[in-house]
């Protein structure tokens, strides 16, 4: 099997995460809730991204915002583990961190229990020179990052971005729509994706993929063609945190690799798979060929 090789820039998104393991979702009444498991780890969807990417061959440069405490080193040591080149700039407010309440289907209430800085002093020219040689730009939907767009324009890098659950009309996710030429999103505030979709390839974007939970996914290219997938119904879920950020690194793979959606959307399924399987980010035992197995000579 032969896995071309290339290069990708992520950046924004790292946070020390709690993950709170429960057998349902908290319902707001009071009382005392007894958990099925906790661990601390790293999060965020750029630290996803950038370990999956790293684990299925890619070169990645990650940029990311920390703070000077130990959350932050926490995080740096993580990735010192890796072959992950990770840019650093100081985020004034500390280290963003969450808590993460999961269920047992993989439903998770979120808690932003310290929320990294909207405007961080970041030097965009650095990062410029940083994604230049690039073959893919992947922005992340951090405040900072929209200072990114217009020199990721300007180098003539397509950008590849993961809107989450974007509900079509938030104002917030508007710089990263209108720039991205390739867009992943969530349909959990999406009853019916397929209107946003389509409307989003009018617009002259080159691929629009939507994440389904346990109804699979689907995509929609320039040329107005449909793929879909369903879930893997034998995959065993042990945390589904970083399973989006899985799922679209495992895309970027196989459409490096030449493979039609069809078998992109099947390779991304894959990879998210081995994510939810393993209680961090990343499953450690991922490979290129253990995810192009099948779809390559």
């Amino acid at each position: 099997m032969t896995v071309k090789k290339s290069s990708v820039f992520v950046a924004g998104g790292a946070s020390w995460d709690a993950i709170i393991d429960l057998e349902a979702l908290p319902t707001g009444e009071p009382g005392t809730i007894f958990a099925r498991h906790y661990h601390e780890t790293v999060g965020g969807t750029g630290a996803g991204k950038a370990l999956n990417l790293e684990r299925l061959g890619f070169n990645v440069l990650l940029h990311v915002t920390l703070g000077q405490d130990d959350w932050g080193e926490k995080i740096q040591q993580r990735f010192r583990h890796t072959a992950v080149q990770l840019l650093t700039d100081i985020d004034p407010n500390g280290t963003e961190r969450h808590t993460n309440i999961m269920d047992p289907d993989g439903r998770r209430l979120s808690i932003y229990t310290h929320a990294a800085s909207e405007f961080p002093g970041i030097d965009p020219d650095h990062l410029s020179k940083a994604m230049q040689h690039a073959d893919y730009v992947v922005l992340n939907i951090m405040n900072y990052c929209r200072r990114l767009i217009p020199y990721a324009q300007q180098l003539g890098k397509p950008i590849w971005c993961d809107l989450h659950d974007y509900d079509g009309c938030t104002d917030y996710h508007r710089d990263f729509v209108k720039a991205a030429d390739y867009l992943f999103m969530s349909d959990e505030k999406l009853p019916d994706p397929k209107p946003l979709m389509t409307s989003l390839i009018a617009e002259g974007k080159k691929l629009v993929v939507c994440t389904q939970g346990k109804h699979g996914a689907l995509a929609v290219t320039h040329t107005g063609e449909w793929y879909q997938i369903a879930a893997d119904t034998e995959v065993q879920v042990t945390d589904c945190n970083g399973a989006g950020d899985a799922f679209f690194s495992g895309y970027l793979l196989a459409h490096h690799q030449g493979l039609a959606p069809q078998a992109c959307l099947q390779v991304a399924s894959k990879v998210a798979g081995r994510c939810v399987m393993s209680s961090e980010l990343v499953d450690e035992k991922l490979t290129p060929a253990l995810a192009l197995q099948g779809f390559l000579p």
